[in-house]
């Protein structure tokens, strides 16, 4: 400890680091997530959108990958499988980015880069999801 500021030369800092509220919190969530055991459920709905974001591309004729894993999800405009940041950058990111701003009127909020993942959370329940889905499948048939 004696190598971070003030008394060491690394400087550290953030919002909430080491506020005693924001550790009760953080604790409180870990014990609920150790009651509930929400990973099947969220890995379910993370397939369902990756489901979902692929069939419409396929229905559209839009190359694309829908990588997912547990509530983690993105949508990549390319033919290419995408496993590193080249293969990211083969994506559309200016059709992503007309996509992005059509979700966003339609209410769905992702991540605005091209090369940023979604997450789904435990507070997304089956008919937001639902929801979610037709609206991204109704604008990937408009784009």
């Amino acid at each position: 400890m004696d190598q971070l500021a003030p008394l060491g030369p690394v400087y550290q800092a953030g919002t909430l680091s080491g506020n005693p509220l924001a550790m009760a919190a953080g604790i409180a969530a870990l014990e609920m997530l150790e009651e509930t055991l929400p990973y099947a459920r969220l890995d379910a709905l993370g397939k369902q959108m990756s489901a979902a974001l692929a069939g419409a591309c396929r229905a559209k004729g839009l190359d694309a990958q829908v990588p997912q894993t547990g509530s983690m999800f993105c949508l990549f405009f390319t033919p290419t499988p995408v496993r590193d940041y080249a293969g990211a950058l083969t994506s559309d990111a200016k059709l992503f980015a007309r996509f992005f701003h059509a979700c966003l009127k339609a209410g769905v909020y992702l991540p605005p880069s091209a090369y940023e993942t979604a997450f789904i959370s435990t507070a997304h329940e089956g008919p937001a999801i639902d929801r979610a889905c037709e609206a991204m499948a109704s604008i990937l048939q408009g784009l």
